[in-house]
């Protein structure tokens, strides 16, 4: 299992991700679009995320996005998220 400082650097990729999708985590969560358990699965796949560094470039961009990078792992789930 990844340690603490590893989980909350890719807890932070995986809503920041999120947000540059147009999409808020907690509110899903509220509505019942998307499980805690969802969410803690989606933090632990972005932990075998291999480009961490162009993750954070790529989450710099000043404008929203329409999709995940080609290489994330939560691209499905986020996708289905995404307004």
């Amino acid at each position: 299992m990844p340690n603490r400082e590893v989980l909350k650097l890719h807890a932070g990729l995986v809503d920041r991700m999120a947000a540059k999708l147009g999409v808020d985590l907690q509110e899903a969560a509220i509505d019942g679009d998307v499980s805690i358990d969802q969410l803690s699965d989606a933090v632990l796949k972005c932990t075998d995320c291999p480009n961490p560094g162009h993750c954070l470039r790529y989450l710099d961009q000043p404008t929203l996005v329409a999709r995940t990078p080609e290489y994330c792992r939560n691209q499905e789930l986020l996708g289905r998220l995404a307004p």
